[in-house]
């Protein structure tokens, strides 16, 4: 079994930025795939951006390319995501998860993924 504890969600205003993180609590952390993926009310949840074992190849939907980075720290078993020029539109629940043992390629299907965090609230006022 895998836990995922996000953490790093908030209130910002359009234009801010946020960090979210992630820690997982198995040390084989360097063999998982991670992803973020997002859910606004009212909406089915989202891809948002994915990484590979290494951190060596990285996904965005088109909508946060250029502004959302997805890094991970495998001596700390953690993943982040670096949300510069926040808009109203990304306002949603965000979800880490992970795929297990995979040194393969990166996953952009939430169906592709073992585990799942709690979530963490952003909500960007514009």
């Amino acid at each position: 079994q895998v836990q995922l504890v996000e953490s790093g969600g908030g209130l910002v205003q359009a234009g801010g930025s946020l960090r979210l993180s992630c820690a997982a609590s198995r040390r084989t952390f360097s063999s998982y795939v991670m992803g973020w993926f997002r859910q606004a009310p009212g909406k089915e949840r989202e891809f948002v951006a994915t990484i590979n074992w290494s951190g060596g190849k990285t996904y965005y939907v088109d909508s946060v390319k250029g502004r959302f980075t997805i890094s991970r720290d495998n001596a700390k078993n953690t993943v982040y995501l670096q949300m510069n020029s926040l808009q109203p539109e990304d306002t949603a629940v965000y979800y880490c998860t992970a795929r297990i043992n995979d040194f393969g390629r990166y996953y952009t299907n939430n169906n592709d993924y073992d585990y799942w965090g709690q979530g963490t609230q952003v909500t960007v006022s514009s």
